[in-house]
């Protein structure tokens, strides 16, 4: 596998992935179209079997995975440092060498809008903490204390009694 690694090897793996816009970019016809997809893996694993014999469709689909990750990573890191408002020469530079080479995919890493779990019955607005919970809102609020159950003695006895008896049985 260290065939794969090489960088120019690489860099040829990444410029034929760019080609084949259906694997990676959403907009196109084609990226819902499994058939279409296969067979333009099925390209990428002819050109990977040049250097590692023993590659499959997974091999493929899991390298193309690893470099999307890695270059998620570095672009995240370069937007973070950028939303702090840091000076030009603070922003973070990308230290992953394909990181420009891999930059079609930017525009492709939008994070996607996340879904509520919550049932649409609920209050639109949910208090953030007890002080903004109305009044009107069922059961108790965090900040009251809630009353513990006392135990008398003779309760307490009762339950030994019993464990003891359910113990005898038992043996």
């Amino acid at each position: 596998m260290k065939q794969f690694k090489e960088s120019e090897f690489m860099g040829q793996f990444i410029d034929k992935y760019r080609d084949m816009r259906n694997l990676w970019e959403v907009k196109n016809p084609l990226y819902r179209n499994k058939p279409a997809r296969k067979a333009s893996l099925e390209k990428l694993l002819q050109f990977v079997k040049t250097q590692v014999s023993k590659a499959d469709i997974l091999f493929v689909e899991k390298k193309i995975g690893s470099l999307r990750s890695t270059y998620r990573k570095e672009l995240n890191k370069v937007q973070a440092s950028m939303r702090s408002r840091a000076a030009a020469e603070d922003v973070y530079v990308p230290s992953l060498w394909y990181y420009n080479r891999m930059q079609f995919l930017e525009d492709q890493m939008e994070a996607r809008e996340s879904l509520s779990t919550l049932p649409s019955s609920l209050p639109s607005t949910i208090p953030s903490n007890p002080a903004e919970a109305s009044e009107d809102q069922p059961g108790p609020s965090i900040l009251e204390e809630v009353e513990e159950p006392s135990w008398s003695q003779e309760d307490l006895s009762q339950d030994k009694a019993l464990e003891c008896g359910t113990q005898e049985e038992a043996g």
